[in-house]
């Protein structure tokens, strides 16, 4: 698969941006893998953190300042290790990530990823003490169109296994697990059969930014103290 795979490379465009509306401000960064990298889409508007902070800020009528942190093949502990350290200081309000599915795909065992992830938890508390964190779970690989069945189920998995880690680890260390997408079809998905398209992202932004403003006003009184 890897030999055959159509290999797509980021789409051009602005990683931050902004959206005017209401004060307090939500300081939205988006860290993660090719999702957030926008691979598969045509402009960087189009991709995972431009959607997310657009229904954000759509839902709630307020202002948001978006940032990308996107890499394409990135695993949890090269987040923590490669990316994190290295991003400027900020204190953003809500943090978004996005990752998993490299570590299923490049078969990482439950033990090493419950360990992986529960240190870029730590990492990102440390970094960044105000922010509300949020974790996009895998998708349910079996959907994805450029797969075949067999291999799609092999890796769904694997990732049903960290996923069940993952979930655990945020109900511990108070990061929110979002609900994974569920409506997920063909057209969604761009040409190489594997990545989000510009309607998957949208479809996507439009999901995570709902249950994020699930708690509406609880997430509105905690981020005015911040």
């Amino acid at each position: 698969m890897r030999r055959r795979s159509l290999r797509l490379s980021p789409p051009p465009g602005p990683v931050e941006g902004r959206f005017e509306g209401q004060e307090p401000e939500i300081r939205l960064l988006v860290i993660g893998d090719s999702s957030v990298q926008g691979v598969g889409a045509n402009r960087q508007e189009e991709g995972l953190a431009f959607q997310i902070g657009r229904s954000l800020a759509q839902r709630s009528g307020r202002a948001v300042r978006w940032r990308a942190a996107g890499f394409n093949s990135a695993t949890v502990p090269q987040l923590t290790l490669r990316v994190l350290p290295h991003l400027e200081p900020r204190d953003f309000t809500h943090i978004v990530v996005s990752a998993g599915i490299n570590d299923a795909k490049n078969w990482h065992g439950a033990r090493r990823f419950k360990r992986d992830f529960g240190e870029l938890i730590y990492a990102l508390r440390a970094r960044f003490p105000g922010a509300q964190l949020f974790w996009n779970p895998i998708f349910n690989l079996r959907l994805v169109p450029g797969l075949p069945p067999q291999l799609a189920t092999v890796l769904d998995m694997r990732a049903e296994l960290l996923t069940r880690r993952a979930r655990q680890l945020c109900r511990e260390r108070g990061m929110n697990a979002l609900p994974e997408l569920r409506a997920v079809e063909a057209k969604g998905f761009s040409r190489d059969g594997f990545h989000a398209g510009a309607a998957g992202y949208a479809a996507l932004g439009s999901h995570l930014a709902d249950h994020m403003l699930a708690g509406d006003e609880t997430i509105s009184d905690r981020t005015a103290e911040i």
